[in-house]
C-alpha cells in the first residue's frame, strides 16, 4: 500500500511541476542563458526542483521494482538487477543534486 501511495503521490507532483514550469515559461518566455540562469535563481524554485527530482527518483523505483518483481526470471537475479537498479537510481540522485546545488543562487 505504501509503495503505490508513493507512485501516486509522486505522479500527482510531477504533473503539477511540470504544468507549473509550462505555464510559467509560457508566460514569461526564457530565450538566454541569462533570462533562464535568473529565472533558476529563485530560491523557491531550487526547492521546487529538488522535490521534483526527489519524486521523479521514488516514482522510478517503485515503478521498475515493480516490473522487476513481476517479470525477472529467474527468481535468483532479481536481487541483483535490484541491486542495479538501487545502484543506478543512486548515481541519478547524486547527480541531480549536483545540478540543484550548482545552480545559481
Amino acid at each position: 500500500m505504501l509503495a503505490w501511495l508513493v507512485q501516486r503521490a509522486s505522479a500527482l507532483y510531477l504533473l503539477l511541476f511540470l504544468l507549473f514550469v509550462l505555464v510559467s515559461l509560457w508566460r514569461q518566455p526564457v530565450h538566454h542563458h541569462a533570462d533562464w540562469a535568473q529565472w533558476l535563481a529563485r530560491p523557491g524554485l531550487r526547492v521546487a526542483l529538488a522535490v521534483f527530482f526527489v519524486a521523479l527518483l521514488a516514482h522510478l523505483w517503485v515503478g521498475l521494482r515493480d516490473v522487476l518483481l513481476d517479470y525477472a526470471r529467474p527468481v535468483r537475479l532479481r536481487p541483483w538487477l535490484l541491486a542495479a537498479l538501487a545502484a543506478g537510481l543512486c548515481g541519478l540522485a547524486l547527480w541531480a543534486a549536483a545540478i540543484v546545488l550548482r545552480m545559481p543562487a
